[in-house]
């Protein structure tokens, strides 16, 4: 199982889709009945891997507590094309209102997954663990990062506040990877510390500066494989650059711990889901 996000982060992304989507009302739904009941079933069009079920649920319990939801899979499962997958019965007024937002964010979610998913296997027996990066959508960072976990990928940091990537500008201007490793550990002991390198010497000297992980940048396949030689399994080694799904096996059988790529939260098409509606 799945550890879902609290369910008072959910919830704000909701009723942040509901304020740009709903306004102050929502119109076109008023032409139906106010008391009407309606059915539906939800059906994935796609091989997807599904992510995003809390927010599909919040979204219709926001305007409708009393709906019924029933789900033939979880989170993290895979969906066959042209399978139900879900099934509801509750207000009509609510349920053509909620219906767009619930299926943004289950779409949007599941496409993350699922791209996550065909990363994953495309690196399985080497032992490499896929990795998000920060570049997600903006406000829903938490809700891209648990549906990489559903695809079976692993997140990186979070933000700029629970560990420490040194970088080019960084190292410019602390006066040297040592020189920013050292103010690093000071300021920040207990954070992780990784450093970005571009060359073999640049790696040395993180090595020898003892940080928690290096970031091989761009680093290409013959130079990945003389890292892992030097590096000789005294810090983890992550990939970073130039990663797809036709370069990514090669750059995981170098040996290196970590492959990040930002593609799983940033290049996401959304999975192809339709929900049908009818009276009772």
């Amino acid at each position: 199982m799945l550890a879902p996000l609290p369910a008072d982060l959910v919830q704000a992304d909701v009723e942040r889709a509901f304020a740009e989507d709903i306004g102050t009302g929502d119109a076109t739904a008023t032409l139906l009945p106010a008391d009407g009941v309606a059915h539906a079933r939800l059906t994935c069009r796609e091989d997807a891997v599904m992510a995003g079920i809390p927010w599909f649920d919040a979204c219709f319990r926001r305007l409708d507590p009393t709906i019924d939801i029933r789900w033939s899979l979880e989170d993290g499962m895979r969906a066959r094309a042209g399978s139900v997958i879900c099934e509801l019965r509750g207000n009509a007024r609510a349920m053509v209102t909620a219906e767009r937002s619930a299926l943004n964010f289950l779409q949007l979610l599941s496409g993350t997954a699922t791209a996550t998913a065909t990363y994953v296997a495309a690196v399985e027996g080497t032992g490499v663990k896929v990795l998000d990066t920060r570049k997600t959508v903006p406000g829903l960072r938490l809700a891209q990062k648990y549906a990489v976990r559903c695809g079976g990928g692993h997140n990186h940091r979070v933000g700029l506040y629970d560990a420490i990537l040194v970088k080019e500008n960084h190292i410019m201007a602390a006066g040297g990877i040592a020189a920013a490793v050292a103010q690093a550990r000071r300021l920040h002991p207990t954070l992780l510390l990784e450093v970005e390198v571009e060359n073999l010497d640049e790696l040395n000297q993180a090595l020898e500066a003892g940080v928690d992980r290096v970031m091989l940048d761009n680093f290409d396949i013959p130079t990945m494989h003389e890292a892992v030689r030097v590096t000789a399994g005294r810090t983890a080694l992550e990939v970073s650059g130039n990663v797809d799904l036709t370069t990514i096996r090669a750059y995981a059988e170098t040996g290196v711990d970590y492959i990040s790529v930002g593609a799983l939260t940033k290049h996401v098409r959304a999975v192809d889901l339709s929900l049908r509606l009818q009276l009772d």
